[in-house]
Order: C-alpha cells, then structure tokens, then sequence
C-alpha cells in the first residue's frame, strides 16, 4: 500500500516546485537575504535524480532580472527554470488579442514589450508597490468602467508577503478593490491557478501525484498545489505564521518545515553530505 504521509511519501516523488520568495530568500532593499541552508538546498536538489523547478509570483522584475538577483545571493538557477506569472500572461494576452492597460512595476514592463498597448481591451494588474496610488488605481478603475465588459487580470492574488523590514501588502488585496468597485471576477495568472501550475508539471513531463510543491504561502502554494493533485509542504519562513488557537486553516499541508533544508535529506536521490 503506498504510503501517503511525510516523508514516507517522498520516496515515490519525481519532482519538486519550489516557490521563492519566503522560501529560498527574503526580499528586501538591494538582493535582499538568502535563508538559512537555502542555497545548499537547492544544490541537494539538483545533484538528486529528481526534477526542479521554480515557482513564483514575483511581479516586480522582469524574470531575467530576478533570476540574476537570485544567482548573485549564491543560488545555481536557470531562468527556463523559473515559472513566473509575467511571461504567462504576455502569452495569454496574445493568444486573445488582448491590449493591456498595465498596472505593474517599472521592472517588470520588459515583459510585455512585445503585446499591444494600444487602445486598451483589457487591465493587468501586478505587484506594483508605490506605484498602487489613488491616480493609478483610479485609473485602472475608469479603463475597466468604460469597457462594454470589462476585463482584469491579476498576476497572483497575494494578501502579503515578506521582506526584510517586515509584512507588505501583496497585489490581491489592490485586484479585490478593482473587482468591487467593477463587481467582476479578475482573471489570475499565476499562483494558485490550476493552468499556471499545470504548466510546470508539462514542461517536468510529470503527473501531479508525482510531484511536490513546497511554500511558504498556504493557499497559493499549498492549496493551490493540492487541487491539482500534488502534496504540498509549508515551510515556518517568510510570510508563515501560526494560526490562533481554535482557528481552522483553508487547507492542510502535507506536512509543515522549519525550512527548505529540512526537506532535502528526505527526498528521494537527494546529495548528502
């Protein structure tokens, strides 16, 4: 009978999605702080016979960008190795013939260099930090008001996340203000989307019971990894933080962490020291 619980479960997986931010670093001013066994974890990883991968709702670079950042705090990563919601979307947008008005990071327009801008169809929303003002909202809010049927996505739908000086406000919080104020439902691209996610397991070649996702966020991870049949582990980094007492969580991880390299030793073909 095969077993279903951690880490017993490890030993039939092929695969393994990582997220990033929480996980492998905190974001914060400069390249922000790799954690602790991070950057050994990932090198276990990839010296096993298991499948990596990446993934990330980071919206605030290009994934060139960020993927260089990365490599810059010590990480051995690839950017055909990162799934990030950016690239996703430009793809979608062109599929569909879709013009964003782009609300997003200054860093992160490289990404939609080659869709059109013209004569907006549609709103795309990011993690855009101080560029989330009143004007740009409002903005974002008259493009949609003027559409015969207005059109938003939402690259993830993050509350929070964490960087090094504490808890920040993540895009969903800014897509669920636009989605009231135009009573619509916003498309997400990105985590926990079970089209993002199934994107990573065909470029693995593998099917979800085969794979693991391990993040610190408990829906857009967690959750999100386990409607598409994957097991799911949380890690006690980055934006983690215990329930109160008597309090019921959305979803349960497969099993919680301290940290990525407390994963390492138990997966299958895994380095060791």
């Amino acid at each position: 009978m095969a077993d279903t619980a951690w880490p017993g479960c490890a030993r039939t997986l092929k695969g393994v999605i990582l997220d990033m931010c929480g996980v492998l670093y905190d974001s914060g001013e400069g390249d922000g702080v790799a954690i602790p066994g991070s950057i050994e974890a990932v090198k276990k990883l990839k010296a096993s016979d298991l499948q990596l991968r990446f993934c990330t709702n980071e919206t605030q670079a290009a994934r060139g960008t960020f993927v260089a950042k990365l490599r810059r705090l010590g990480f051995d990563i690839l950017v055909s190795e990162v799934f990030s919601p950016a690239p996703a979307a430009a793809a979608v947008l062109k599929a569909r013939g879709l013009r964003p008005h782009l609300l997003v990071y200054d860093g992160l327009l490289p990404e939609f260099d080659s869709v059109d801008q013209r004569n907006p169809n549609c709103v795309v929303i990011g993690d855009a930090a101080e560029k989330f003002t009143y004007q740009n909202l409002n903005e974002a809010f008259r493009v949609l008001t003027d559409m015969e049927k207005p059109l938003l996505f939402s690259l993830g739908q993050g509350r929070y996340y964490k960087e090094t000086d504490g808890l920040k406000l993540d895009v969903g919080a800014y897509m669920k203000a636009l989605e009231y104020a135009c009573d619509l439902k916003a498309e997400v691209v990105g985590k926990p989307s079970p089209t993002f996610f199934q994107s990573v397991l065909d470029d693995m070649g593998l099917q979800p019971h085969e794979v693991l996702m391990i993040g610190d966020d408990l829906v857009n991870d967690v959750g999100g990894a386990q409607r598409c049949g994957m097991r799911g582990v949380q890690v006690r980094t980055g934006k983690y933080r215990s329930l109160p007492r008597g309090s019921k969580a959305a979803f349960e991880p497969n099993e919680h962490i301290a940290r990525i390299s407390a994963a390492a030793p138990v997966l299958p073909g895994a380095a060791h020291e």
